[in-house]
């Protein structure tokens, strides 16, 4: 797997937290609740790629 094919699964993956609103602007104070969000926004995009 070359560096190239890593770079893009990063950008896929970022392109697909960018649907979530809540996500794309950031108003939360605490770094802990901010890093909740994101983990729960990946577990329900891997649930639902390996569901399919």
């Amino acid at each position: 797997m070359g560096t190239t094919s890593k770079r893009w699964i990063v950008e896929r993956s970022f392109g697909w937290m960018n649907r979530y609103r809540r996500l794309n602007k950031d108003y939360e104070i605490y770094t802990e609740n901010s890093e909740a969000m994101i983990f729960g926004s990946f577990i329900r995009l891997m649930v639902r790629r390996l569901a399919a």
